[in-house]
């Protein structure tokens, strides 16, 4: 995908005119294993130090952690005496939850910015990179977890086995694991090329997950395909103690099986999605193009990462597009990696009234489009850029 941004890289005035350095975007697949990876890997301090991603303002994201956090509350029996960690916590949307209940929580979170948030939330939060160090120093101060939490950050580390070991020191003997990653079939599926990027090493299969857990002593005994985030995996893992005979359950193995018939460890699975992308790619720039032609003005909605690498790869910038808008207040008044293009708050598209606006955060479409019912009751429409190009 040549060579981009930093996805999350926004830009402040000063930084306009300087040069921003970029990296090789390429995706690639190891036979042996399944996993699906890029080939270059930045440093993690460079990419999460201080970090642009707020959780909160996604009402979508609160939503689906208050669901999440009940059902555990209720089928761990978690109480005063328990406690919840929770790995690359940002700014405790999803610990608030168990805080609220009681029950006492522990983030970790490497982002110094955004764990400033969380803790003024009441969440105690570590401002560290999780790995298996600071599992064991947290075992030793005898805060082991009856729950972990890792959602959307297994993608983001170098050192996969380092972090899944950390799992295994931290647990309590009876405890277990969450995980969620983006799962490469709806990648693949749905043409969400826009979910590679530098943040996102790995593109995670069952297949790869399983065997990743085994080596480093964790069983996943169950996993379900959730909708958020264009498709996500979710596993629950628990500690696999040597003597006992613990199998793969059902739901495990259904999908363990359903993968080995899409070949998930071949080339031949995945090289419909290239020529898809490209098919995207003529869609979408000609419809942009010709919009402008017509003298239509096209804003944009959300300075997330997977918009940087869709803008990005696509080649639409300036000469196509007039702005962003997004919820962060943390991203408003910045600009777009690479594109350039100035971030301002969503009401600006009532005032402006923009002919269209290119929906990068179409994961959340259906709340955005809410949210926004006074821009289109103005006539505005909403250009929705996956897994085909639509107009609403």
């Amino acid at each position: 995908m040549g060579k981009t941004p930093l996805a999350n890289a926004l830009l402040t005035d000063a930084q306009l005119g300087q040069p921003e350095p970029t990296f090789p975007l390429e995706l690639a697949l190891c036979e042996s294993c399944s996993l699906v990876q890029i080939t270059e890997s930045v440093p993690p301090e460079q990419m999460f130090r201080d970090y642009a991603y707020f959780s909160s303002f996604s009402e979508t994201m609160l939503e689906h952690a208050r669901t999440l956090t009940g059902k555990l509350i209720a089928s761990r029996k978690l109480n005063a005496d328990s406690l919840v960690v929770e790995v690359a916590s940002n700014d405790g949307y999803l610990l608030q939850n168990y805080h609220k209940a009681g029950i006492p929580v522990l983030g970790v979170e490497p982002a110094e910015n955004i764990a400033r948030v969380a803790r003024g939330k009441g969440i105690e939060t570590v401002s560290e990179f999780f790995g298996i160090e600071l599992a064991s120093i947290l075992a030793d101060e005898g805060r082991k977890a009856d729950v972990i939490h890792a959602h959307n950050v297994l993608a983001h580390v170098p050192d996969l086995n380092g972090v899944v070991a950390g799992f295994h020191e931290l647990l309590k003997d009876d405890g277990v694991v969450v995980v969620e990653a983006p799962y490469v079939k709806d990648l693949i599926d749905h043409v969400e090329f826009d979910t590679i990027y530098h943040e996102h090493l790995c593109y995670f299969s069952l297949t790869a997950l399983d065997e990743l857990f085994l080596r480093n002593g964790l069983i996943i005994v169950d996993a379900e395909r959730v909708a958020i985030h264009g498709g996500t995996l979710r596993i629950t893992a628990q500690i696999a103690h040597p003597n006992s005979h613990m199998e793969r359950t059902a739901p495990v193995q259904k999908l363990i099986d359903e993968e080995a018939l899409w070949r998930v460890s071949t080339f031949q699975a995945y090289h419909p999605f290239v020529s898809k992308v490209a098919e995207l790619k003529q869609q979408l720039t000609t419809f942009v193009r010709q919009l402008k032609s017509e003298n239509k003005r096209v804003a944009v909605y959300g300075a997330s990462a997977k918009g940087s690498t869709l803008l990005n790869y696509f080649g639409l910038g300036a000469d196509e597009l007039d702005y962003v808008v997004d919820r962060s207040t943390v991203k408003q008044g910045r600009y777009t990696p690479g594109t350039k293009l100035k971030i301002f708050a969503p009401e600006k598209l009532v005032e402006d009234k923009p002919d269209y606006v290119l929906l990068l955060t179409w994961n959340f479409a259906d709340e955005i489009l809410r949210q926004q019912q006074s821009y289109r009751e103005l006539g505005g429409k909403f250009i929705i850029p996956l897994p085909e190009v639509k107009v609403a």
